[in-house]
């Protein structure tokens, strides 16, 4: 249980759901030390004081503004001497909508979160392992919207391409330093975020309840941090530019 031993992570969107459970992992996997950024400013450092204050802490940061995102690497960096690895895993996803009633503003600040937000994450987190001369991984969490599109979300599945896209387009010029960019889409993952969102549309009643009870079984946040973890390990080594979906096979078959 030593695969991220010495090394220093940031997690984004990382007091609940899948940033908590890979933060959680990250720890039991002797990370030196990981810093959970998110906008819950009640349960982050509640998130952080669990796992153990010589382990873990707590940055508030909305990705969405770059001097928060900026600021909260520099304080890793200066407060930890290094960055090995990014998870930019903060993202939002709007309720479901037929395209010719799309809100243009709560489209905008979707985009804001989840693509500029990411673009900012693996932007500050490479200047630094650049800076470092050190070998860093950076995973940025898409979905499996960037590969077979999700009816109703449209901004959402439009905001996961251009993850997709970022991480395809950064893996080879960071490549060239040795850091590694990759992307990890979850299946349905029926985080505390996610039944707020689905629950008061008909998305649960279209997808029917045995269909439903299936996934839940099956997709929980640690199947996402598990994948997490191989990705920014020195296991996969060779794996660059790369988009792996956890869905159970369900959507991607």
């Amino acid at each position: 249980m030593t695969r991220l031993e010495g090394k220093v992570a940031i997690v984004t969107g990382g007091a609940s759901g899948i940033g908590e459970a890979t933060a959680r992992l990250f720890s039991s996997h002797a990370v030196k030390h990981v810093v959970i950024a998110d906008i819950n400013d009640e349960l982050g450092p509640k998130v952080a004081t669990s796992i153990g204050i010589k382990q873990c802490s707590y940055v508030h940061c909305d990705v969405s503004d770059e001097e928060q995102v900026k600021s909260m690497v520099d304080y890793t960096v200066q407060t930890f001497g290094q960055l090995d690895i990014m998870f930019s895993n903060a993202g939002i996803i709007n309720r479901h909508q037929n395209i010719v009633d799309i809100d243009l503003s709560s489209a905008k600040r979707l985009f804001e979160t989840n693509v500029l937000g990411n673009l900012a994450c693996v932007k500050h987190a490479a200047r630094v392992m650049i800076e470092g001369g050190n070998k860093g991984s950076i995973v940025c969490t898409g979905s499996i919207a960037a590969s077979s599109g999700q009816e109703k979300f449209f901004d959402y599945t439009i905001s996961k391409h251009a993850v997709l896209g970022l991480v395809r387009a950064t893996s080879r010029e960071l490549g060239s330093h040795g850091i590694r960019v990759n992307c990890v889409s979850p299946g349905a993952v029926f985080t505390p975020f996610a039944r707020h969102v689905l629950q008061d549309t008909k998305v649960l009643e279209k997808i029917g309840a045995p269909v439903l009870n299936s996934i839940r079984s099956l997709m929980k946040p640690n199947n996402i941090a598990n994948a997490v973890l191989f990705l920014v390990s020195d296991e996969s080594t060779l794996v660059n530019g790369q988009n792996l979906i956890v869905d159970g096979g369900y959507f991607s078959c």
